[in-house]
């Protein structure tokens, strides 16, 4: 089909893809960047005079790229840009991703449908991915400008998520407690889709926490049974969500120094797409500091429940577990989902890799 297409508008949030970044991960996850404010500049093919000037207006303003704040996102459906060297990853902040086979390009309005023609742009897009703006390729220094009045203006927000306390009593927070000391904790993983398949990938860089399986029956009704009479009604509450189903009893230890989860989202594959809600239930909640969670598309402010309280949170949205810099962190850590979900998950029974762990993500 030729013609123009169609460009996001603004307000909207931009598509969210998976695509190889030059000098970065084949499948980078698009959606991992949120948080931060975004630059991107569809220029096609480098090589142009526009791109270069373009190019050059990014470089003049690398500062501003700091990958906590903003960061800059370039995009080429031509190969040679990336054989010739026009272009290069500089971290921290400036990456581009190698659309050569135009989707990124045509998600976004730039590639013509049938291929044949590129409208060179730039957006700008604030911390939940949404476009805020968008200039042409020519008009780069006004791209530029307005990214530095929105860094300027940025405000700290609430992450829709409710913190419910008294979920769990302190004498079972501390058997809790006492079961992972008792028994020690295995290295906790996180999820990834690799060849069609939900893969466990164990990476210390992004995750570094130690996890200890409930396997008695009696404690698990026990933890079961706090949940219902206690979390559920608030989630009605609040979502108008009634969670039929728990997947995963575990017990979490995040430690001094190591403890951490970079920036994710607990539902983005195959074998995770039927979670709908994670919760955090914090075991000694003030025997600890760092450890708290931070929701980045809403800011940097951070949520921690008292001991026995949860908070509860759409698997949907991006969260980290800021790193732990004394004590130990010790939490209960699972998901919750309904009958519908439950269809979900069984239809995606076949896309799990043989050595998926349940205590994963």
């Amino acid at each position: 089909m030729s013609g123009k297409p169609i460009m996001p508008a603004m307000g909207e949030y931009a598509p969210w893809f998976y695509a190889r970044a030059l000098g970065g991960a084949d499948r980078f996850a698009f959606s991992s960047i949120a948080g931060r404010h975004v630059l991107m500049l569809f220029c096609g093919h480098a090589g142009t005079p526009a791109a270069q000037q373009a190019l050059a207006l990014v470089q003049s303003s690398r500062t501003l790229f700091d990958d906590k704040t903003a960061c800059f996102f370039g995009v080429t459906v031509d190969p040679s840009d990336e054989a010739d060297r026009r272009i290069a990853q500089k971290l921290p902040g400036v990456r581009y991703f190698l659309d050569y086979d135009g989707a990124i390009s045509k998600a976004y309005g730039a590639l013509s449908n049938d291929a044949a023609s590129y409208e060179a742009h730039w957006l700008v897009l604030d911390r939940e991915l949404r476009i805020r703006s968008r200039y042409r390729i020519d008009d780069g220094e006004r791209a530029i400008a307005d990214l530095r009045t929105r860094l300027a203006a940025v405000e700290e927000g609430w992450a829709p998520v409710i913190v419910v306390p008294d979920v769990f009593e302190p004498s079972l927070c501390a058997d809790l407690i006492a079961l992972y000391e008792s028994r020690g904790g295995e290295p906790s993983g996180f999820m990834r889709d690799v060849d069609g398949k939900t893969t466990l990938v164990v990476d210390d860089s992004f995750k570094q926490r130690r996890d200890c399986l409930i396997e008695d029956q009696t404690l698990k009704d026990r933890l079961s049974g706090r949940i219902a009479r206690r979390l559920i009604p608030a989630m009605e509450r609040a979502f108008q969500f009634r969670a039929t189903r728990i997947e995963r009893y575990l017990v979490a230890c995040y430690e001094a120094g190591a403890g951490h989860f970079r920036p994710h989202r607990d539902n983005t594959t195959h074998g995770t797409a039927h979670r709908r809600f994670a919760v955090t239930i914090n075991l000694n909640a003030g025997d600890y500091d760092g450890g708290d969670l931070r929701f980045p598309e809403f800011g940097q402010r951070t949520y921690r429940a008292p001991t026995g309280g949860a908070v509860v949170f759409s698997c949907s949205l991006l969260h980290e577990a800021t790193p732990v810099t004394s004590g130990r962190r010790y939490a209960f850590l699972p998901f919750l989902y309904d009958e519908a979900a439950r269809k979900v998950r069984d239809a995606n029974l076949d896309k799990l890799a043989a050595h998926r762990a349940q205590a994963a993500g």
